[in-house]
């Protein structure tokens, strides 16, 4: 759904909430003062996703990880401890980042690293020169190996402070752990990290994930890698393959997993910052790794060796940089056996296709990539456990097309596209076969025009959609059904100062979640930076 300006409803000084599907009027916001355009302060970000759940009724500890003003590339460097009071295991460890910034800053990438394991991976939004605050929260618990022991922390978001780019960013990071057991399926006995890129499991390993936080960024073509086109066309961003990108997982030379990126849209992109001020894009501020189920491999990696484990982006260009890909390698164990042995069954990959077919503009039309590229992939493999032999296959297919408009000069610059990762894992021993099917559709769907005195309008779509069925033999055991979506219009005067743009901006975000485990449903909407509605559908 496509959110538009309408210029009477900014020009008034008052926007009554209007009823969104789903929500009853006594939801409604009570009328708020919308400016004409966008003054000196904002409302504080804010994203329409769920807050992560805590237990109660439990005892809980707190503990600061990392407390920093950063300005520069300096790292933080410290200490991190377990907490006392909160015995040796958690059902839940909360991650929470505050920050602030005010002033003038660019959107920044940051991580935070416990023991050399990456447990957040994070962007700022853009101040408003009055100041904002804002938070992340994240589920860590699958790090509790990590954190059963001191470990060295590190945190940079990088950041670069001057006479024009004036905001520091006050960061505070703590972690809430509670207390009792957590859920094996999802809390791994061992969490590890590569070692001059090899990796050494457990020679009892039974079930491996490897999760990858890759992110196109560092202010390049490859933070806007889904825009760039092949050499032959006129555009600043190049790419000799064209758009089409995918992160792959190699085990010693071997393919062992593919993935489609997510195309996340960081709070300076699509050269409107307006579209960003008080609603993030999907994802931005809590970088979601990518998954691999590696247990086929498990076999082979058990000899108690140290093996090459390679990420790389397809797309990129030769000795091109702007990717970031760190590893964790998630390993839940047997405890009855010293050595779980096993192999690798089947190993088949469909070719890759992408192709690029530029057409060029003319005084009527403008220029044109369309794109169309996929993959597929799927291994199976085997470990003998001390319950038995278990069997688990992964079947991977990816898919994207998008259609790219551009005129000279890119004074409208426009793009259209949709990626695919749909996933099968079944696991097949004792008992019924156990399969998990993951869909996932990411959609971009926007243009930007320099107009008639220099005025700079963005409209924009992003879609993250997800659905995950878990079957027992025939038997549906647990579903659920995603959908965040983010919708922005704004326009502003482009190379003028900062307090010269008389910007206007309406943008939304509905993020719904629905499924075996309970309903979020709640939407956002904002006109000049105000927040004018925040519904709960559910």
């Amino acid at each position: 759904m496509r959110s538009r300006i309408i210029m009477s409803m900014l020009a008034g000084a008052t926007l009554l909430a209007s009823t969104l599907l789903g929500a009853s009027p006594a939801q409604s916001a009570q009328p708020v003062d919308v400016p004409a355009e966008f003054g000196t302060d904002w409302h504080d970000p804010v994203t329409a996703a769920p807050p992560v759940t805590r237990p109660t009724g439990v005892p809980s500890c707190e503990v600061t990880v990392a407390e920093a003003r950063f300005k520069d590339f300096t790292p933080y460097t410290g200490t991190y401890a377990p907490p006392s009071g909160c015995g040796a295991s958690w059902s839940k460890v909360v991650l929470r980042m505050d920050g602030t910034v005010k002033g003038r800053q660019y959107d920044r990438l940051g991580y935070l690293h416990i023991g050399g394991v990456e447990v957040l991976r994070t962007s700022t939004p853009q101040p408003s020169p009055d100041g904002i605050a804002w938070s992340v929260e994240k589920d860590i618990t699958r790090y509790s190996d990590t954190l059963s022991a001191a470990q060295p922390v590190e945190m940079l978001i990088g950041n670069v402070v001057n006479d024009t780019y004036t905001g520091i960013l006050d960061v505070k990071v703590t972690l809430t752990f509670y207390t009792g057991k957590p859920a094996a399926k999802n809390t791994p006995d061992r969490v590890l990290t590569l070692q001059g890129g090899t990796l050494t499991t457990p020679r009892n390993s039974e079930r491996i994930v490897a999760e990858v936080y890759a992110t196109g960024s560092g202010g390049g073509c490859e933070e806007y890698w889904y825009l760039t086109v092949p050499d032959a066309a006129p555009y600043s961003c190049k790419a000799t393959d064209g758009p089409y990108r995918e992160v792959q997982i190699k085990i010693d030379g071997r393919l062992a997993g593919i993935a489609a990126p997510f195309p996340t849209v960081w709070t300076g992109g699509w050269s409107n910052p307006f579209l960003w001020y008080v609603i993030p894009g999907p994802r931005a501020f809590d970088i979601k790794p990518i998954e691999y189920d590696l247990t086929p491999f498990a076999g082979l990696l058990n000899d108690g060796r140290p093996h090459d484990v390679e990420v790389s982006v397809v797309g990129v260009p030769e000795g091109q940089s702007g990717w970031s890909t760190p590893v964790n390698v998630l390993v839940w164990q047997d405890a009855k056996r010293a050595h779980v042995t096993g192999g690798l069954t089947v190993h088949r990959e469909g070719d890759l296709t992408n192709s690029s077919t530029y057409t060029p503009g003319s005084a009527d039309e403008q220029h044109r990539l369309d794109t169309e590229g996929g993959h597929r992939l799927t291994v199976s493999g085997y470990v003998d456990t001390s319950h038995g032999r278990v069997a688990t296959t992964v079947n991977r297919a990816l898919a994207n097309t998008s259609v790219h408009r551009w005129t000279d000069g890119e004074n409208t610059d426009g793009l259209t596209a949709t990626w695919t990762d749909a996933e099968n894992i079944t696991v097949d021993g004792r008992g019924p076969a156990r399969t998990t099917r993951t869909g996932r559709t990411y959609t971009m769907d926007g243009t930007t025009t320099l107009g008639a005195g220099d005025r700079l309008r963005t409209v924009l779509t992003l879609g993250d959609r997800e659905t995950v069925t878990e079957t027992s033999g025939n038997r549906r055991t647990a579903w659920s059904w995603l959908d965040d979506a983010y919708a922005g219009d704004a326009t502003y005067a482009a190379n003028v100062p900062r307090d010269q743009r008389h910007a206007v901006g309406t943008t939304s975000e509905r993020y719904r979640l629905y499924g075996s485990a309970g309903c979020h449903d709640r939407s956002l909407l904002t006109v000049q930076g105000v927040l004018t509605e925040d519904r709960d559908g559910c």
